[in-house]
């Protein structure tokens, strides 16, 4: 296998001439530039990246530890991630945690003692005190989609106002009856659409309306599961506000099954949509969350904290406002 050794020798160059030309950090000129390059293509050179990150303290990996990809706010993310961080020469690993705290313990422990530089996670809010450790230690950790620890940094979009604007958007239309279809509220995203929903029912003096389960919030299944228990619980029900886009087409689902008109008879929204809602057959009204725009600025935000090296370092927030898009279920 071919070394920086030989690559400096048919070049006929010094090593560290090899070196600046390929890390591009100083001039060199473009014919001595050609030369290497050309001894590179010849040589088949791949240069070690594991020995040049122990050599420079990092080894530009950088973790992704998300519930899963059937939410499909995390396959618009993640992609964004990796991209950003590849064009700045760090390649990804990506862990799914179920939304188990134990899983996610075992991630983090092994990331802890591994090849990572930084972590990007949407935390189960359950080990956030190892996360911490782990950021003392040195590993950059951002939060992101859930911000689970006001002490770490974190990027995320206003749940909030999502939840908020619905209803503001609706009780508009004529809507007096409106459900929400909710997760976990120990879970911050669900906890903050469901203050949001709140304050603006109470606002339009309206009563809440709730469904939620105990099983996993990201299926279809578990929106059409909610939405029958909306409408056995509430004949009145005229709209519904479904928490994701994977709950909202369920809820489609069982109003169809229902005999339920959208939007004549009840309204519709997904209070985190991206790209999918447009492409149903009943396009789904939703407060347009930017994943990709969150992903590449995460992938900005810790590729910065990692080249600090701990110095200078600071907790960042960022937060990203939804767009309401009006569709053909309201």
């Amino acid at each position: 296998m071919a070394t920086l050794k030989d690559v400096a020798k048919l070049a006929n160059v010094d090593i560290s001439t090899v070196s600046r030309a390929l890390n591009n950090v100083s001039y060199v000129h473009p014919e001595t530039k050609k030369r290497i390059f050309d001894a590179v293509e010849k040589l088949s050179y791949h240069p070690n990246v594991l020995a040049k990150g122990l050599r420079e303290g990092k080894h530009r990996t950088i973790a992704i530890v998300v519930p899963r990809f059937a939410n499909a706010i995390y396959s618009d993310m993640i992609p964004a991630i990796t991209e950003h961080a590849r064009r700045k020469n760090y390649e990804c690993v990506i862990c799914t945690t179920y939304e188990d705290e134990d899983i996610e313990r075992d991630i983090l422990k092994r990331l802890r003692s591994g090849l990572v530089d930084g972590i990007i996670i949407s935390s189960t809010g359950k080990n956030i005190r190892l996360l911490k450790d782990i950021n003392a230690e040195g590993i950059s950790v951002l939060q992101a989609i859930r911000k689970q620890d006001d002490s770490l940094s974190s990027i995320i979009s206003d749940y909030y106002a999502t939840g908020y604007d619905a209803v503001k958007f609706l009780v508009k239309k004529g809507c007096r009856n409106i459900g929400l279809i909710i997760g976990n509220l120990a879970i911050h995203p669900y906890s903050e659409r469901f203050n949001g929903y709140a304050k603006a029912m109470r606002e339009a003096g309206l009563e809440t309306i709730v469904a939620m389960d105990d099983e996993d919030p990201h299926t279809f299944e578990y929106g059409r599961k909610c939405t029958f228990k909306l409408l056995d619980e509430h004949p009145e029900l005229d709209a519904v506000l479904a928490s994701v886009d994977i709950q909202g087409i369920g809820a489609l689902r069982a109003l169809k099954e229902r005999g339920k008109r959208v939007p004549d008879d009840i309204k519709l929204i997904s209070l985190t949509g991206i790209s999918l809602g447009k492409y149903l057959e009943t396009t789904m009204t939703s407060m347009e969350v930017p994943a990709s725009e969150i992903g590449e600025e995460a992938a900005n935000l810790i590729i910065k904290d990692i080249e600090l090296k701990g110095e200078h370092r600071a907790v960042k927030k960022l937060v990203f406002n939804a767009t309401l898009e009006e569709r053909e279920s309201t």
